[in-house]
Order: C-alpha cells, then sequence, then structure tokens
C-alpha cells in the first residue's frame, strides 16, 4: 500500500447543501478516501503480493496525472498485512494516520492523536474495569442465597478464557482479524443485556435510606484512611503487581531459552487450568485457611516462583512452577475478595472491591509494567528479582495484617 499520499482537497465539492453550509474537512475527505474500495488490483502470480489500483490504471483514455499516480506513490510503497495496524500520511496536511487493513485494500483510519487516543482508552477501560469488582460483589452476596460458592462461579470465567483463546485461535484460520472486533463488541453487548434482563435483582440498599452522592464519597474516604482496609488492599496490590514480568516477558525468556512456541504455549495453559481446578476445589481450604493465610501463601508461592525463574530454570521444573499459579494468583485474589468484604462496610462493599481492582489490576501492575520492560532490557530474566522484592513486601504486610485487625478490634 501507498504510505504517503497528497490529498489537499483541491476540485473537491466540500460545501453541504443543507443548513449550516459547512465544509467538510481534510481530514475527514483523507480518511474516506482511504476508506472507498479500489476496484482493481495488480497482482503477482503467485498472490503473494496485490497492490490495489483503480480502473482509468487499467483502460480508458490516457489521464497522465491518475496513471501515474502508483509510479509516484512507488518510492512510498510499505507492505501491509490485512488486519494489522496501518499508516499512511497525508503531507498536504503534514499529519500521519493510524489504522487497519482489509483484504481488498480499504484502510479504516482509527482516531489519531494522543489526547484523543488516552481519553477513548481511559473511558473503555474505566468502564471495562468496573465489571470485575460489581461481579465480585454480586457473586459474592448471592452464592449464599442461590446455594453455590465464588470459586465454581469463578471457574466457569477462568474456562470460558481457555474456550475464548482456542475459539478466536480457530476463527482466525478461516475469518479475517477484523472479527475478532465483531465478536468482542457482541460480547460486550451480551454482558450488558444479560447484566440488564438476567441478573436476579439485587438491592443495594437492603430497604436502608439511599445514600446521597456526598455520603458515598465519605464512605470511600473512611476506606482510604483505614490503616487495616489499605494495608490489605497495598499488600495483595503487590502480590499481584509481581506478575507483570511474567505477563509481559516470560515468552520472550522462555524462547531464549530455546523452548519452541508450542510448549510456551502449553506453559501457559498449565497456569489457567491449575487455577481452574483450585477454583474448583478450594473451598474446604478456604474455609480452613481464612482470607489472610490465603493470601500469605500466594506471597510465598510468589517469592519461590519468581526466584525460580529468575535462575532460568530447566523445561521440566517449569512446569510445576506454572502450577503455583494457582497460588500466585488464584489463592491471593480469592483471600483479597475475602478480606475486602470483612473490612469494608456493607455499603462499601463495591467501593471497597473498585478499589482493590484499581491498586491490583492498574496502578500497582501498570507501575510494575513499565519497570519491566527496562528490566528486561537490561538485565533478561535476572528481572524476575525485582518480582521477588514485590512479592516479598506484599507477603511481609500479608504477615503483618492479623496483627493490625488485632489492635484495631483491642481499640474499638
Amino acid at each position: 500500500m501507498p504510505v504517503d499520499y497528497w490529498f489537499n482537497g483541491d476540485f473537491a465539492n466540500t460545501l453541504s447543501t443543507e443548513p449550516p453550509y459547512t465544509y467538510t474537512s481534510l481530514r475527514r475527505m483523507f480518511s474516506a478516501s482511504l476508506a472507498t474500495p479500489a476496484t482493481h488490483a495488480f497482482v503477482a502470480p503467485d498472490s503473494s503480493l496485490i497492490i490495489p489500483t483503480n480502473l482509468p490504471i487499467v483502460q480508458g483514455e490516457p489521464f497522465f496525472g491518475t496513471k501515474w499516480v502508483p509510479v509516484l506513490y512507488a518510492y512510498g510503497l510499505v507492505k501491509s498485512v490485512p488486519g494489522s495496524i496501518f499508516y499512511a500520511t497525508n503531507e498536504a496536511e503534514q499529519r500521519t494516520y493510524r489504522g487497519t487493513l482489509r483484504t481488498d485494500g480499504v484502510a479504516f483510519l482509527l482516531v489519531h492523536g494522543f489526547w484523543l487516543w488516552a481519553l477513548l482508552w481511559f473511558a473503555s477501560q474505566s468502564l471495562f474495569a468496573s465489571l470485575s469488582p460489581l461481579a465480585d460483589v454480586i457473586t459474592l452476596r448471592r452464592g449464599p442465597i442461590e446455594g453455590f460458592t465464588y470459586g465454581r462461579a469463578r471457574s466457569l470465567g477462568s474456562l470460558s478464557f481457555i474456550v475464548g483463546n482456542v475459539g478466536m485461535g480457530l476463527l482466525l484460520t478461516v475469518a479475517q482479524p477484523d472479527a475478532l472486533l465483531v465478536w468482542m463488541i457482541a460480547a460486550a453487548v451480551a454482558v450488558a443485556l444479560c447484566g440488564r434482563f438476567a441478573l436476579p435483582p439485587e438491592p443495594v440498599h437492603d430497604g436502608a435510606e439511599r445514600l446521597d452522592r456526598r455520603s458515598r464519597w465519605r464512605g470511600l474516604g473512611g476506606l482510604v484512611r483505614d490503616p487495616v482496609f489499605m494495608l490489605a488492599v497495598c499488600s495483595v496490590g503487590l502480590i499481584q503487581a509481581s506478575h507483570a514480568f511474567y505477563y509481559g516477558f516470560s515468552t520472550l525468556s522462555w524462547r531464549a531459552q530455546g523452548i519452541p512456541d508450542s510448549v510456551v504455549g502449553l506453559l501457559w495453559g498449565v497456569g489457567v487450568v491449575a487455577e481452574v481446578v483450585f477454583l474448583l476445589f478450594m473451598e474446604p481450604l478456604r474455609r480452613a485457611l481464612g482470607p489472610e493465610k490465603l493470601v500469605i501463601a500466594g506471597g510465598l508461592g510468589a517469592v519461590t516462583r519468581w526466584t525460580c525463574l529468575a535462575l532460568s530454570p530447566p523445561l521440566w521444573l517449569l512446569f510445576p512452577l506454572q502450577v503455583l499459579h494457582a497460588l500466585t494468583f488464584t489463592a491471593t485474589f480469592m483471600g483479597s475478595l475475602q478480606l475486602m468484604e470483612r473490612l469494608s462496610p456493607r455499603e462499601s462493599a463495591t467501593a471497597a472491591q473498585t478499589l482493590n481492582s484499581i491498586l491490583s489490576g492498574g496502578i500497582l501492575m501498570g507501575a510494575a509494567s513499565m519497570a519491566s520492560g527496562a528490566l528486561f532490557d537490561g538485565v533478561g530474566a535476572y528481572g524476575y528479582f525485582a518480582m521477588t522484592a514485590l512479592s516479598g513486601i506484599g507477603l511481609l504486610g500479608a504477615a503483618l495484617l492479623p496483627a493490625f485487625e488485632a489492635r484495631r478490634v483491642r481499640l474499638s
């Protein structure tokens, strides 16, 4: 595809015929031009290369200006894979656009400009991040009423994660990558409809007086000022954030050890399967240990796991280390849910779970992820030692939590 264009809108009728008689912006005209399918294409004999073009190039009057366009663009042709990110510049604007490419050469230009991207990303991720704490609170409340455990319900989510990954992989063997966007949007709409019409009624106030906005903010501030609650949130957040190096660079680290991609995929699958098994059969263990000891078990598992991975262990040892995902993530996560529920007032339960989610999956995970890139570039797999330190601090906080709780009970 051409990567450089000169599109200045000359000789184009861009004035609307309806009030308020506005002109079409150059940005919109250029986007529409690239989104118009080409009628023809030059195709290599083995179909490995396609250059989209239009009818005047192959027949008709010798409109040299039009016919010479592909030649003029030739210096700016770039390899573009359908479904992948596509960049194009309009030199008349001195602006670079970003979009995706279809198999017929149509480029769908996405929103450009950092701040608009940042605004859209912030809005979408904020709304998406709210789903998990809301679902957790509803499930924890409905479990005793409906006669099911949270672990069983959560395990279905983990199983659907596996099915979704495998299913999308199979889908991509017969469909274009654009199909992923279709299914993501369809799934989001289905979740919204199920939330509105399928979930049972869940009274928030239980007949009590509805809290106004100031009271809700005061409740949130009370959680932040509670040292015991914040110790629990930060301890859990540090243990969960210690997964950042693993999530971002374990695949690259294993490849550097010479482990083939097929085995890398199997290693990831072992971790998810361990999570599902733990969720299905953890209820007796949860009741026996309690949330504090679950988080401590997760911290101990994280310290062990990251320390071993930092030493680039042999392949046979990676499989039992992946099984520790049941402790490092799942035990920590399950313990955190119970701690947030127990350490917060009922009217602040959703706010408590949201704060937990923001710290664990947002602020702390984001900071650890940014640091992980520099660590991997600098020291490779030894970057796991930083995650050992991070989870060690979280483990220390979790170990101190019972003493802080006991002290608060004495003072009250």
